[in-house]
């Protein structure tokens, strides 16, 4: 079942509608099941609602985070309130992470152009 706030990302990144980025819902990562996922970029989206404000579930979500980045996958957390309250702003967060960075200029080597 989804969460409000699922429900409001889903409906901006579903159908590649954030930068033409495929998104997955409830996707299975090791042992773990992660809110969203776009495997081009290797990003988890994890939505954290108030059950998370519980330190037993903080160190929980800790270990469970560190296990899928040995994977090479990075993460992007906000809270519900972040996504029902300021959407626009999540989704320029998630943007910033899968930005492409500016290459590296190449050294032309003497005499070649």
């Amino acid at each position: 079942m989804q969460t409000k706030s699922e429900k409001l990302l889903w409906q901006a990144l579903s159908n590649r509608k954030l930068d033409g980025l495929k998104f997955l819902r409830q996707h299975l990562i090791g042992h773990s099941i992660v809110d969203f996922y776009c495997h081009e970029n290797r990003l988890v989206i994890e939505i954290d609602g108030s059950i998370h404000l519980n330190t037993d579930v903080k160190d929980r979500d800790k270990i469970r985070q560190k296990m899928i980045e040995d994977y090479g996958i990075r993460f992007f957390r906000c809270t519900a309130n972040e996504v029902e309250s300021n959407l626009e702003g999540v989704l320029a967060g998630i943007m910033k992470i899968v930005a492409p960075t500016a290459p590296i200029p190449s050294i032309l080597r003497e005499g070649k152009s």
